[in-house]
């Protein structure tokens, strides 16, 4: 029979977790809402790449951090806000600020670009949060990173112009999914849905692509309008 830990010993093994000094700047790191690679937080924590994984096992077994894999790379977040609200509770006590997110991305990409064939960086970041609380979509659980797009968000998207029907149809591509992106370190929108999205931006004059790179300049005509989408808060 396998014992079932009360609550108090559950919350002594989850303190002695964030106790250890490198996993605790781990924590900290990552309480900015931005993901951090292995090899980043394995800086953060001055260990070797060996030690960070073994550190991010007991984080990930404590549920105190999640892992989203993407091509080569395998990027970590908190696992979720309540996480980040206990830590923000212990650094109050202790007096001290909570970290910083320094980006040294070039502001033209980090701004905006294409990734592939879909919207990256800080506008295409604003616009995945967007859709999120709009409940335009939501997370599919039966396909790792893939979102479900409602009825009324695809709509949303009509009504901006996107190709919804030309997305829909797409055979042997995912509809919408969550990409990392990695100036921002949170995601945009990817998929067959993301990158309509894009198309219909570009058509309709919101963004003008440079020619000798994936940077995309947000126009004064697309300032306005995506502010103005952005200001809209009605589910």
């Amino acid at each position: 029979m396998i014992d079932t830990p009360t609550a108090d010993e559950a919350l002594a093994h989850i303190a002695a977790s964030m106790a250890e000094p490198v996993r605790a700047r781990m924590l900290c790191c990552l309480m900015d809402g931005h993901a951090r690679t292995a090899t980043e937080l394995a800086a953060v924590g001055d260990v070797a790449a060996s030690t960070a994984s073994a550190h991010l096992a007991k984080l990930l077994g404590q549920g105190l951090v999640g892992c989203m894999a993407q091509g080569k790379h395998r990027y970590y977040r908190l696992a979720g806000p309540e996480v980040g609200q206990a830590l923000e509770a212990m650094l109050v006590l202790a007096g001290l600020p909570r970290p910083r997110f320094e980006p040294s991305t070039p502001p033209a990409l980090r701004q905006a670009r294409r990734c592939y064939d879909h919207l990256a960086g800080h506008w295409g970041v604003r616009l995945h949060d967007h859709a999120l609380r709009q409940q335009w979509m939501s997370a599919d659980p039966g396909e790792e990173r893939g979102y479900r797009f409602t009825a009324p968000g695809l709509d949303a998207l009509r009504e901006l112009g996107v190709d919804v029907d030309a997305a829909t149809g797409a055979r042997r591509r995912r509809l919408a999914c969550a990409c990392m992106d990695w100036s921002e370190r949170k995601p945009h929108l990817g998929g067959a849905l993301g990158a309509a999205w894009l198309q219909a931006m570009l058509a309709q004059g919101w963004l003008d692509p440079d020619p000798d790179s994936r940077a995309l300049r947000v126009t004064r005509r697309g300032q306005t309008r995506l502010e103005r989408l952005l200001e809209d808060t009605t589910p």
